[in-house]
């Protein structure tokens, strides 16, 4: 069986939904999940997400150009709600809403025990501006990638309501593995 090749990139503000959508995607498609913000800071010393610059879509586009882009929108106030509810365990980085997904007792990981924390650009004074920076900086990148005609954008308040339609646009690139129905 010949292996599976989409190179695709998520784009959305902090809060959107990207990490659920990649898991998705890779569960759904049997593709092997690329951290690109993971694997590429290392080499190209970028923060936060990937790629959230020009300059860093330029520095992807060195290494592969993105088959696909999955642009995220979600209103600036879920964003604020989500992002101010949202506590992680430090160690493993597994992360809880305390609106949608709570851990089993409160301000504790589920699986070790240890205390949750919720990072300081989480915390609701930084939500706004950590908001603005991503919508200025990401403006020419979602443009770069819109005249490339590879960009698709998707807007919801809830990534169960915009998956169906993300999922049905990666159909139309490969064969999923997984139907919706068993996901």
């Amino acid at each position: 069986m010949a292996s599976k090749v989409l190179r695709a990139v998520v784009l959305g503000p902090p809060g959107s939904g990207k990490g659920t959508v990649c898991e998705r995607i890779a569960r759904s498609f049997g593709l092997q999940r690329l951290s690109s913000g993971r694997f590429l800071r290392e080499s190209l010393r970028a923060g936060g997400g990937f790629p959230r610059t020009l300059g860093q879509a330029e520095a992807l586009d060195r290494i592969c150009e993105p088959d696909l882009v999955i642009s995220l929108h979600v209103p600036f106030e879920t964003l604020k709600d989500r992002l101010s509810a949202r506590w992680v365990h430090p160690a493993s980085g597994r992360v809880y809403n305390m609106d949608f997904n709570p851990p089993h007792v409160h301000g504790l990981d589920d699986l070790t025990g240890e205390p949750l924390v919720q990072r300081e650009d989480d915390k609701p004074e930084a939500v706004a501006a950590r908001l603005r920076k991503y919508k200025d900086a990401a403006k020419p990148v979602i443009e770069l990638y819109r005249r490339r005609g590879v960009l698709h954008s998707f807007s919801g308040t809830e990534t169960n309501k915009i998956w169906p339609y993300v999922y049905a646009l990666l159909c139309n690139k490969i064969p999923p593995v997984h139907t919706e129905e068993e996901d």
